[in-house]
């Protein structure tokens, strides 16, 4: 890809733009498309002040033949442009996401996960004629089946206070400080995301230096997140009011440190270390006897890696778990070795060899 392609925003309409990028050129795209709202009229709040509502002409698509017709386009163009083990990401309320999630599969893309924004602050219903629109829904899915996208599940757990995070998140509207304002001091854009939300969405399925698309990019909160997070993006944009929002808006961002962008991983994700790489280097020796946590049963390490314990011989788990009569035995955490301190567990001796191998 061009380098003047990254960390710009495209001026103009995001299906033209989108067919100058080359094929499999991007690892992320996140689209936050038109919703077609078609408001039926001027929105009153019960003291009769007008509520800013989202009248604007981008949004204004037709009928649903028309607007299928349109999410097509840049649908199929997103997924040309998704390296193969790229992911998407769309977000919609109930107006759009049913009819964009049938054509995103119906286009070859595989659904790992639909997410719903329950948003802390949502705008009532002054017309008191329907329950409260307090959610909207974004649609997590790989380019296809076979398709391996990022997912940094230990940094999720990690963000959520060592909980798994579930696909229910609550989080505020985009409001206060955070929402842009133009010269006239109105809203710069009525449907600005708050960053958080994108800051979730990047940490989760991306890396440091992975290129996200955004077509519809609008005042740039996708381009804030990924600045800040150390990857890159494409904007594009038709409105030059919003693209002149955004340009200042990410000119004044400071990137993280390097250090700083680095995540929790997985177990999954790090380099396997076998036993009998500790006997190797020396941190175990053969002969060194082996404890479990309580001290009840004990092996002595061999100098292939294996354990014996009386008639048994086996790896790790193997012989942890014939010990125990069980079925499985996490050798790495069942056995310990004596040290000053009292018994600690061989997994601290892996993570010192893993250690060698990240620096």
């Amino acid at each position: 890809m061009a380098e003047s392609r990254i960390d710009q925003i495209l001026e103009g309409e995001c299906v033209e733009v989108m067919k100058s990028l080359p094929d499999a050129s991007v690892d992320l795209v996140f689209a936050d498309p038109p919703y077609n709202l078609q408001l039926g009229g001027d929105l009153h709040r019960p003291d009769n002040s007008k509520v800013s509502a989202v009248d604007n002409d981008w949004d204004q698509i037709g009928g649903f033949d028309e607007y299928d017709l349109f999410t097509w386009g840049w649908m199929e163009e997103a997924r040309r442009v998704l390296k193969p083990n790229g992911a998407i990401w769309v977000i919609g309320s109930y107006h759009n996401i049913f009819r964009v999630g049938g054509i995103l599969q119906d286009a070859g893309f595989w659904v790992l996960n639909d997410i719903i924004w329950r948003k802390t602050n949502p705008m009532p219903n002054f017309k008191g004629t329907r329950f409260t629109n307090a959610h909207e829904t974004l649609i997590w899915a790989a380019k296809s089946k076979e398709a391996r996208p990022t997912f940094n599940y230990a940094a999720m757990k990690a963000l959520n206070d060592g909980v798994q995070m579930r696909s229910d998140w609550t989080l505020p509207i985009c409001s206060g400080g955070e929402r842009l304002k133009g010269a006239d001091g109105k809203k710069a854009h009525p449907t600005q995301k708050p960053e958080a939300l994108l800051h979730r969405v990047l940490l989760s399925t991306t890396n440091p230096g992975d290129v996200v698309l955004d077509p519809f990019f609008g005042t740039g909160t996708t381009g804030a997140a990924a600045k800040r997070l150390g990857r890159h993006f494409i904007g594009i944009e038709r409105d030059p009011d919003y693209l002149d929002v955004a340009r200042a808006r990410l000119a004044a961002i400071t990137p993280a440190s390097t250090e700083a962008l680095n995540v929790t991983q997985s177990k999954r994700a790090q380099p396997r270390i076998p036993f009998g790489a500790l006997v190797e280097r020396g941190l175990v020796k053969p002969g060194d006897t082996l404890y479990c946590p309580k001290g009840r049963h004990s092996a002595r390490v061999r100098a292939d890696g294996t354990l014996i314990a009386g008639d048994r011989a086996g790896s790790i788990h193997q012989v942890g778990a014939q010990l125990q009569s069980a079925p499985s035995c996490n050798g790495w955490t069942y056995w310990h070795v004596r040290t000053k301190q009292g018994l600690a567990p061989i997994d601290i001796l892996r993570a010192e060899v893993r250690a060698t191998l990240d620096g």
